[in-house]
């Protein structure tokens, strides 16, 4: 679903909706094996970018507590969320607290933006799950897994949550909204 490797993309994301936050906090969960190589992407993102990154580690309920304070200590004027369960898991609360401080924040799946998130870039999963079933239907059939190809995602969703917009004081361009696949107003 290529979550991890997203991460670069939705910083710029990021960037394109609070263009002059020059601190951006990236809350990831330190125990996913995946976590060094989405903090080494985003580091050479915000270099490029010309952004400096905070990185937030949270496993638990309570330490996601515990890194919004460090983002508002640390004056991070926008967050980047890290692909982890643990997040989906705290959805509401992470999605409240970051209502609370009043901090732009992308996520990594729609419900996310639905549930009052800001915005989020990712795989269409609609189309991942039918790639599935199609996988799963030539498998049943008697192809054999290994000689089917590799596919790789290709189509992508912006979802952008214009009354959370509103919330949070931000101007979105209608230039950005074009590029949306859902706004939610």
């Amino acid at each position: 679903m290529l979550n991890n490797s997203l991460a670069p993309k939705r910083l710029e994301v990021l960037r394109e909706l609070v263009p002059n936050a020059r601190v951006i906090a990236f809350l990831v969960n330190p125990h996913n094996l995946s976590t060094p190589k989405q903090v080494r992407e985003v580091q050479i993102a915000a270099n490029s970018l010309g952004m400096q990154l905070h990185v937030l580690n949270a496993s638990a309920a309570n330490d996601i507590d515990a890194a919004f304070a460090a983002l508002v200590q640390r004056g991070a004027g926008g967050l980047l969320m890290g692909a982890d369960s643990i997040f989906q898991v705290q959805q509401d609360q992470v999605i409240a607290l970051a209502a609370l401080h009043k901090v732009p924040a992308i996520y990594e799946w729609p419900e996310f933006v639905k549930a009052g998130g800001l915005v989020t870039y990712c795989v269409d999963s609609i189309e991942g799950f039918r790639q599935v079933g199609i996988y799963v239907s030539r498998i049943l059939n008697g192809a054999k897994p290994a000689e089917l190809p590799v596919v790789q995602a290709s189509k992508f969703e912006l979802v952008v949550n214009l009354k959370t917009a509103k919330a949070l004081g931000l101007k979105i361009e209608e230039s950005f909204l074009r590029l949306a696949d859902e706004v939610i107003e």
